[in-house]
């Protein structure tokens, strides 16, 4: 059978792509793309990944419509730091216990507004940043050691109250510790894991690499932003152990993707916790080891509003614990494979979630989605 060669254009420029098998007259025939959703879960706008190779060699430009509703269908092609396609990365919403088709025909694809964005930060003391259209986040490099009454070590939480991508804005102006109508950084991480990052815990002890050394931005939207932070070995209870932490954040998403693969010299696993820190305050707490949600809705903090924290982790693979400074989930860390979990936070005064409740349903939500993912076939 002969094949033809249709052009991909994508953000970052124009690849290839098997989107069809010719027919017998010699023209294209669309694929079609069908995802199943099995849950009695709706999913809304949910960034389904296809991989690269599965859609095999074909070239020419291309847009994914969706045969139900005839309308366009946005996507991503997703490079993971390659210099080749990884993934196809399409935004759908399929309702519970339904299915969505999609073709992939010729023709340009309408441009897709950018809701994440990632990049290092030198002009404020090699911060690395990243948002999306609901949440921002921050994590600190090597120039802040410099600075020890402002050295930290977690994961900060930017909360926003605006769709529109502020970071370069914010940092431009240098004001966001105030509310200016967007949002602000009000968020305190210190020497913690902050909004939940990640340390070898050993002995009731958590050991804290220095900041990070190295930065590299694998995509950078519209729909996925994903990068990588490299640190030095430390030692780690008298082993000596190194880390890349590969975070990922979609359009839509409260929770980002942290995948955490650490070198070990000595053994083949390592005690791990991901955590959450804990304000002076009450706040309320949940702690649910049978689905693997960790969720704290902190206390009020003046006119700034609440903020709510989650993690999402491999369930059966740890414990959960609370201390005098963390909520923590404890697991075994491989040095053979990454480590994946997720985390986040959402803020009061962006109006989606204003509650406990309604920020823990959708951590047990998110949970149920990554129990349950949506089903591909493409013919």
């Amino acid at each position: 059978m002969k094949r033809i060669l249709l052009l991909l254009m994508a953000a970052g420029g124009w690849h290839s792509v098997l989107l069809a098998n010719s027919t017998g007259n010699g023209k294209a025939a669309p694929v079609s793309i069908t995802i199943k959703n099995t849950s009695a879960i709706s999913r809304m706008e949910e960034i389904v990944e296809i991989p690269y190779t599965n859609l095999g060699r074909l070239t020419g430009a291309f847009k994914l419509v969706n045969k139900q509703t005839g309308k366009e269908v946005p996507y991503q092609i997703a490079y993971e730091g390659s210099p080749q396609p990884q993934l196809l990365l399409v935004q759908v919403s399929v309702p519970a216990h339904k299915s969505v088709i999609i073709s992939a025909v010729a023709g340009q694809p309408a441009v897709v507004k950018p809701r994440t964005y990632a990049r290092y930060v030198p002009e404020r003391k090699d911060d690395f940043a990243w948002e999306n259209d609901c949440i921002a986040f921050r994590m600190y490099g090597a120039a802040l050691e410099n600075f020890p009454a402002e050295n930290a070590h977690g994961i900060d939480v930017w909360t926003k109250r605006t769709p529109d991508l502020v970071l370069n804005r914010w940092y431009k102006t240098n004001d966001y510790h105030h509310d200016n109508g967007q949002g602000l950084d009000y968020y305190h991480v210190g020497m913690t894991l902050g909004g939940g990052d990640i340390a070898p815990y050993l002995h009731d002890s958590l050991y804290f690499p220095k900041n990070y050394r190295t930065w590299k931005v694998l995509d950078s939207g519209p729909l996925r932003c994903t990068f990588q932070l490299g640190y030095e070995p430390w030692q780690v209870d008298g082993k000596t152990v190194a880390v890349v932490k590969t975070i990922s954040l979609d359009a839509g998403a409260q929770l980002n993707k942290m995948s955490v693969l650490y070198t070990l010299q000595q053994g083949d696993s390592l005690s791990v916790a991901a955590g959450i820190v804990k304000r002076a305050d009450p706040g309320t707490l949940l702690l649910d080891e049978k689905t693997g949600v960790l969720g704290y809705w902190e206390p009020e903090h003046g006119a700034d509003g609440i903020t709510g924290l989650g993690l999402v982790v491999p369930v059966q693979k740890g414990h959960m614990k609370v201390t005098d400074q963390h909520l923590l989930a404890t697991a075994k860390a491989s040095g053979k494979a990454s480590f994946v979990y997720y985390f986040g936070a959402a803020w009061n005064k962006a109006g989606y979630y204003t509650s406990a409740a309604a920020w823990f349903a959708y951590l047990q939500t998110f949970a149920a989605k990554q129990a349950s993912p949506l089903e591909i076939n493409i013919n």
